[in-house]
C-alpha cells in the first residue's frame, strides 16, 4: 500500500517505487500528461525523471493542473520536497509559474523554518527563488527570521546566497540586519562568502547603510589589498564606489606601487586602480613606477622581471596617456632589449610586453589600446 499523495513506501533504508513510477520510467513511448500522475505528484517530484517531467509540464500547465499539483504538495509535503535533491526544482517551478495566492501559501509553509532551509544545500535555492516571487510583507517575514542569525548565514556555504538575494531583492529599509556587519568588516572581507555579501551591500544599499561599513573598510585597506578575498572587496569599491572612496583607496597605494605590484593579490588592486583612477591620480601612480629608487634601480626593471608586477606594468602601458605615454614606452623599450640580450629567465613576461608595445605602436591616431579586442588585453595572472 502506498501512502496518500503518492509518497514512497520504504523498506529499511531503501525507497520502493510505485508501479506507476516504474511504468513512467520504463515506458518512454507513451505521451504522459500531468493528469496521468495525479495522486503521485510527491513521489514523482522526488524522482530524477519524474521531477524533470513535472517541471517541464508546469511551464505550460492549465490553472486547474497547477492547482492539482499544488494541492498534493502544500502544506504537508512542501518542506520535504524543498530539501530534496530533485523535489526542490518542482517547488521552484511552483514559485515561477503559480498564482500569487499559491506562492503566498507555499511561502507560509516555509515560515518558521527559514534558517534551517537557508543552511541546507537544496533548501537555500528554494528560499532564494521564493524571495524573488513573494510579496514585500512576506519577504520581511523571511528577513525577520534570519536577523538573529545573519552572521552565521553569511559565513555558511549555502546561507550566504540567501543573504545576498535578500540584499538584492528586499527594500533596503527592511534590511535591519546590515547593522550586524558593523565591527566585522575586516572579518567579513577576508571570508570567502563574507566578501561577496559585502559587495552586494555596496552594490544595492544606500549611503546611510553602507557608510559605516566603508569607513571601517578604509581602516584596513592596505591589509585587505593583500588578502585573497579582501582584494576583491577593494576592487569592487574602486570600480563601483563613490569618487571619494575610490580616491581614498588610491591615495593609500601612493608610495606603495612597486611593493603592492609584486604581491599576488594586491597586484590585482594596482591594475584596477590604474584603470579606474582619474587622470591626475593615474599620472601620479605611473610616475611612481617610472621614478628610480634611492639605490638607482628602476622599478620598471623590477616589474618586468616579476611574475605579478609585469601585469601591472602591462596595464599601465594600456592606460597611460599624453606625453607620459611616450616617456613610459621610452623607459621600457631599452630595458626590454637589455634583458632579452642577457637573460632568458623572464622570456614569457617579456614576450607579452613586446607584443603590447607592438600593438601600441600600430594604433591609429585617436585609437585606444583599451578599445582593442579583450583577447588582446594583458592576461590574467596564472
Amino acid at each position: 500500500m502506498y501512502p496518500g499523495h503518492g509518497g514512497r513506501r520504504r523498506e529499511g533504508d531503501v525507497a520502493i517505487r510505485s508501479p506507476l513510477l516504474d511504468e513512467f520510467r520504463a515506458n518512454k513511448a507513451r505521451k504522459w500528461e500531468l493528469r496521468d500522475i495525479f495522486g503521485y505528484i510527491v513521489e514523482f517530484s522526488g524522482d530524477q525523471h519524474g521531477s524533470r517531467f513535472i517541471q517541464q509540464r508546469l511551464e505550460n500547465a492549465t490553472s486547474e493542473e497547477k492547482q492539482m499539483v499544488f494541492d498534493e504538495i502544500v502544506p504537508n509535503n512542501a518542506l520535504q520536497l524543498i530539501q530534496d535533491v530533485f523535489g526542490n526544482y518542482v517547488i521552484q517551478k511552483l514559485f515561477e509559474h503559480g498564482t500569487q495566492v499559491q506562492k503566498t501559501l507555499l511561502a507560509n509553509a516555509m515560515e518558521g523554518h527559514i534558517l534551517p532551509l537557508s543552511l541546507q544545500m537544496y533548501g537555500c535555492r528554494v528560499v532564494q527563488k521564493a524571495v524573488e516571487y513573494i510579496l514585500p510583507d512576506q519577504q520581511a517575514v523571511f528577513v525577520k527570521e534570519l536577523e538573529p542569525h545573519v552572521l552565521k548565514c553569511v559565513k555558511d556555504a549555502n546561507g550566504n546566497h540567501v543573504v545576498q538575494k535578500l540584499i538584492e531583492r528586499v527594500a533596503p529599509e527592511r534590511l535591519a540586519f546590515v547593522t550586524a556587519f558593523k565591527g566585522s568588516v575586516f572579518e567579513l572581507s577576508t571570508h570567502p562568502y563574507g566578501c561577496r555579501v559585502l559587495q552586494r551591500c555596496f552594490e544595492h544599499l544606500g549611503e546611510e547603510q553602507v557608510r559605516p561599513l566603508l569607513d571601517e573598510l578604509h581602516k584596513y585597506a592596505i591589509n585587505l589589498m593583500q588578502d585573497q578575498f579582501g582584494n576583491y572587496v577593494i576592487q569592487f569599491v574602486l570600480e563601483h564606489g563613490q569618487p571619494h572612496d575610490r580616491a581614498l583607496i588610491i591615495s593609500k597605494l601612493r608610495g606603495q606601487m612597486l611593493h603592492m605590484s609584486r604581491h599576488k593579490f594586491a597586484s590585482n588592486v594596482c591594475e584596477k586602480a590604474l584603470v579606474t583612477a582619474d587622470s591626475e591620480s593615474r599620472r601620479q601612480l605611473i610616475d611612481e613606477i617610472m621614478t628610480p629608487k634611492g639605490d638607482g634601480v628602476s622599478p620598471i626593471v623590477t616589474m618586468m622581471k616579476d611574475q605579478f608586477a609585469n601585469y601591472v606594468l602591462q596595464r599601465a602601458l594600456t592606460v597611460v596617456e599624453g606625453d607620459q605615454k611616450e616617456e613610459l614606452i621610452n623607459k621600457v623599450r631599452p630595458q626590454l632589449v637589455s634583458m632579452r640580450r642577457y637573460s632568458s629567465a623572464y622570456s614569457k613576461h617579456l614576450i607579452s610586453i613586446e607584443r603590447l608595445l607592438e600593438r601600441i605602436s600600430n594604433l591609429k591616431a585617436g585609437e585606444s589600446i583599451q578599445a582593442l579586442d579583450g583577447a588582446n588585453a594583458p592576461s590574467d595572472k596564472l
